[in-house]
Formats: C-alpha cells, structure tokens, sequence
C-alpha cells in the first residue's frame, strides 16, 4: 500500500481557526481569521464592475481552447501597468511577466526560477510574515531567513533593526517585502522608509521579491505602489507576485501574476522562457477566467472607474471599523493604548493577543483568530463590534 505510511497531518493554521469556528453552536460567534473581506451582512461581495466585466467576457467567448503556459498576453500587460503605471512602459522590454494561479502561483514560480538560477541564494522575509511564505518559497529548495519588522511595543515596524540588517546582507541576497497592508501585522513602510530601502538595496545589491497582494486596500491604488514603484526605478532587478484575489474580489479564481524585471531585454526574454517552461512542468497552463475579467475590466474606461469607486468604497469601510474597534476597545481598557487599531492598514491587524489569550477568546468569547492573534478587521461589522471588544478586551494583559 504506497500510501500505508503517510501520517495525518495537522490543519493549516489559519484554515483550522475557518474549521473550529464552523464546528462552534454558538449563534453568536465570529470570525476574525479568514483572509477574505466581508461587507456589512458579512458577505464577500463580487464588485459590480467584476460581474459586469465577467458578462461581457462571458458574451463574446467563442472558444475555451488553452491560453498557452504564459497565460492572458492582455491580462500580464494591464495587470503590471496596474502595479507600475507609466513605468510599465519604460521597463516593458526589460519585464517578463506570466499569468499565474493566483499570488501562491507567482511566490511558488518566482522561487522556483531563483532557484534554478542561483541554487544557493537566501530569501529573507518579514519577521512575522504571512504564514504561507516559508511553505511557498521554502520547499522550492530555498533558505529561508527572517529580518526584524515588527516592534510589539510600538504596533509599528522596527525599522531602524530593519535597516540595519538589510545593510549587514551579502549582494543580491533576496529579500520579500509586503507591498502594502503587511499581512499580518497591518504595519506599513511610510514614503521615507521605503526610500531609505530603496537606497539600502541599491547599495547593497539586493533583489526584492515584492508580494503585491492588496493594491488599493490600505489607501488607495495610487499610494500602496509607491514603494514598489521607487524599488523598479532605482533597482537593475526585481521579482513582483500579483494577487487579484482581494481587490477584484476573484478569490477562487485564482487569478495572479508574476513580473520580473531583468537588467535588459536578453535577460528578460531569458526569464520569460524559464518562466513558461516551469508552469508547463507545474500545471501546464493557468485558468483563463478570472484573467479574461480583469483584462476586460482594466480596458473598459467606464467599469474601471466603477471598480476604482468599489475599491475605495472598501477601503474607506475598513478605516471607518477601524476607528470604532479602537474606540470600543479604549472604552472598554482604559489602561491600554489602542491608537495601533487606526495607524495599521488593510485588513489585518496583530494586536498582542498570545496564546492562552486565543484560546480564551475562543472558549469563552467565541471570537476566533489565528494563533498569532491576527485580527482581520474586516470580520468586524457594527453588529458585532461590541461583542469582539468585550472580548478582545477581556483576554489582553
């Protein structure tokens, strides 16, 4: 029996806290874990841009034959214009760029390349950093090493640690940063910082792996891309994983990319052939669908400007329930500094909740995190604001 001596293994993370929390009775619990936004009824809406960009596509297709192992050619060009704006023109004929399965796809190729091109190379990521980059990056045969970014006294980023070891690193270490909306802390690099990582990187010879999961979900489209934007003019190189996942509201499509721009055109058309040849080894071709949307959706003048409205719309509820978590927790600890609630960006917020205080917020409270504590603001809703106060409130020390 070949499958005889596999083990059963223990649930993800933060899918277990989706499966502990469906098999909890309790009419009143909550869920603060899942990484998926959610309006007021607590739904994850599709935008109405998406859905009519989705009718459209739906409308004219004629075929369903394969796309080919590069994906959506229209879809790559919008999506890294998206991310670059008008250096997506300039940098163009030094950018490779390939459809992938969603953000997971672009991390997973992205590493299998460096990998393949420099075997020994060290990726360093964000002490915390999302929890699915080590099992991403690391078994593609990569080292993995953390650098310091959290401070929790502060509920901010540690940067002068940060810098400091970005300085100590060897050339072209690589080195994964959040775009915006740090998942999971919420604690985001200001336009100062990312220039002095810009001018750090560039001194050092670092490549940057930037993972651009949340564009326009910390303030808008424009500002969560300054840093990377700076990165791309400054930098001969660079790696950048796309996620269309949250701010087109295409969770199960699957929907990604990964751009990396190269020292000039021969080494990017070099790129674009490992590039293709590694998804061809891993699933062939990625699915048309969600691509064919955003494509559709970022070429019509009319839905985009729908779907920029949307996201701000999103954006500007996630401040807001912000601003009344922070002041329902104020009411409640008096004791406590809670202005971290407001300063953090995006959807998630790390708050100092420790274990026993997790499983407490369970047990009791029926309010229920990852086991780091990360908070996804967007499973807050006036309905319930009260209730994961009392909780949260409760368990902190």
């Amino acid at each position: 029996m070949i499958f005889a001596n596999l083990e059963r293994l223990p649930p993800d993370p933060i899918l277990g806290v989706t499966a502990a929390y469906r098999a909890d009775p309790e009419p009143g619990k909550i869920d603060l874990g899942v990484g998926v936004y959610r309006d007021a009824d607590g739904n994850t809406p599709v935008p109405g841009a998406v859905r009519e960009a989705e009718r459209a596509v739906l409308a004219g297709q004629t075929t369903k034959t394969y796309v080919g192992p590069a994906g959506n050619l229209e879809f790559n060009e919008r999506i890294v214009e998206l991310a670059l704006g008008p250096l997506a023109r300039e940098l163009r004929d030094r950018t490779a760029t390939i459809q992938t399965v969603g953000g997971c796809g672009a991390l997973r190729i992205g590493a299998e390349l460096i990998h393949a091109s420099t075997p020994h190379a060290v990726v360093h990521v964000s002490d915390p950093t999302w929890a699915n980059h080590a099992p991403l990056l690391g078994t593609s045969g990569l080292a993995l090493e953390h650098y310091p970014y959290y401070d929790v006294a502060t509920r901010g980023v540690a940067f002068e640690r940060m810098i400091d070891h970005f300085g100590r690193l060897p050339p072209e270490s690589i080195v994964l940063l959040h775009a915006c909306c740090h998942n999971p802390t919420g604690a985001d690099l200001d336009a100062e910082q990312w220039q002095a990582v810009a001018d750090v990187c560039a001194a050092r010879s670092l490549v940057p792996f930037v993972d651009l999961a949340y564009q326009g979900f910390g303030d808008d489209l424009e500002t969560d891309v300054r840093g990377l934007r700076l990165l791309a003019v400054r930098l001969p190189q660079l790696l950048l994983a796309v996620s269309c996942s949250k701010n087109f509201g295409l969770y199960r499509e699957r929907t990604g990319a990964l751009a990396i721009v190269g020292e000039g055109p021969a080494v990017a058309a070099a790129i674009a052939s490992h590039q293709t040849r590694t998804a061809r080894r891993m699933y062939s071709m990625p699915p048309d669908h969600g691509a064919a949307i955003v494509a559709h959706l970022l070429a019509t003048p009319s839905l985009r400007a729908q779907w920029q409205e949307e996201v701000a719309a999103m954006v500007s509820r996630m401040k807001s329930l912000r601003e009344l978590l922070a002041a329902r927790l104020a009411r409640r600890r008096p004791d406590l500094d809670f202005s971290w609630v407001t300063r953090h960006r995006g959807m998630f917020s790390l708050g100092g909740i420790g274990g026993e205080a997790v499983a407490e917020l369970r047990a009791r409270h029926h309010v229920y995190v990852p086991p780091d504590g990360r908070i996804n603001i967007a499973g807050v809703s006036e309905a319930n604001v009260d209730r994961v106060a009392d909780g949260i409130g409760a368990v902190l020390g």
